[in-house]
């Protein structure tokens, strides 16, 4: 086990060698220069079907098949020498079994897990892999989506978090103020209300008294963090409307968007909430999902 592993700040990506994939490691360099942990590709090797198997540059052929996991190895074995930056550590493994569940298993011995948004399994319908979603949704570490267009790395913007007060929104909140300083820029936090299918739209003073009771509950974790962090410049926007629609909004002119897997209007059964998967879907930026720290 390596000393990443042991200190659970090893910065895990989900690797398959599409061009999603090789986004994912990019970003995850990126911050593994922020950080100094060290990055390891992961690529999960599931056979479907007792007929075939198709991977990235390997020809379709039985599995298992020694010569497909050989050509699979050397894919990963580039990857990790091409990622090579100085004073970086990059790491590749082959693992067996399906993508999802192997990366949520690993994940408890990881600081961070970087995913692309759909790999070479992913259909042109789906706007985020099933792998990506269900591994936000399960896995023991924070895990970042990366959205975006190809410029999005380089978009010298704020980090935005979505705050509803919820437990796993303050875990996103202190994970956005780590984000701010490290890359030394402005975090702009967000809330939203709205109202109750039915209910009558507040007067102009009582819509203002609602907004100043929202804004008096962030007060208390914004201080505990701003002490922490002192360095970071904050906003805060009390909105009335959507807040998957808010930060989405939001995500045009950020670096990465930041928000729980379940806010306070999440179903107990639901372990991925609907503002963090409408993200996941239609974010302009990266995304990342906090459940564990």
């Amino acid at each position: 086990m390596t000393d990443g592993e042991r200190s659970g700040e090893e910065i895990l990506v989900g690797y398959d060698g599409s061009p999603d994939a090789m986004r994912a490691r990019d970003w995850a360099l990126d911050e593994a220069e922020r950080s100094g942990r060290p990055v390891r590709l992961a690529y999960v090797f599931e056979w479907l079907t007792v007929t075939g198997w198709v991977g990235p540059g390997v020809a379709p052929g039985v599995w298992p098949d020694e010569a497909a996991r050989q050509q699979v190895q050397e894919l990963v074995r580039r990857a990790a020498a091409d990622a090579a930056r100085p004073g970086l550590t990059v790491t590749g493994e082959v693992l067996d079994g399906p993508p999802a569940l192997i990366l949520q298993e690993r994940s408890a011995r990881a600081g961070l897990l970087v995913l692309g948004t759909r790999g070479h399994g992913g259909f042109g319908g789906l706007l985020a892999g099933s792998t990506a979603v269900s591994v936000a949704a399960h896995a023991h570490c924070p895990v970042v989506v990366v959205r975006g267009d190809d410029d999005s790395r380089a978009r010298a913007g704020h980090v935005a978090v979505g705050v509803d007060g919820s437990e796993q929104s303050l875990l996103a909140l202190g994970f956005a103020f780590e984000q701010a300083a490290a890359r030394k820029v402005p975090l702009h936090v967000l809330r939203a209300w709205h109202l109750p299918p039915g209910q009558r739209p507040p007067s102009d003073p009582d819509s203002r008294a609602a907004t100043r009771t929202d804004r008096a509950e962030l007060d208390e974790p914004l201080s505990r963090w701003q002490r922490t962090f002192p360095d970071v410049d904050v906003t805060v926007e009390v909105a009335e409307g959507s807040p998957a629609a808010l930060l989405v909004a939001a995500s045009r002119n950020a670096q990465l968007v930041v928000v729980g897997t379940r806010g306070r209007g999440g179903l107990a059964g639901m372990l991925l909430g609907s503002v963090s998967q409408q993200l996941l879907h239609h974010s302009h930026c990266p995304v990342a999902v906090i459940r564990e720290r």
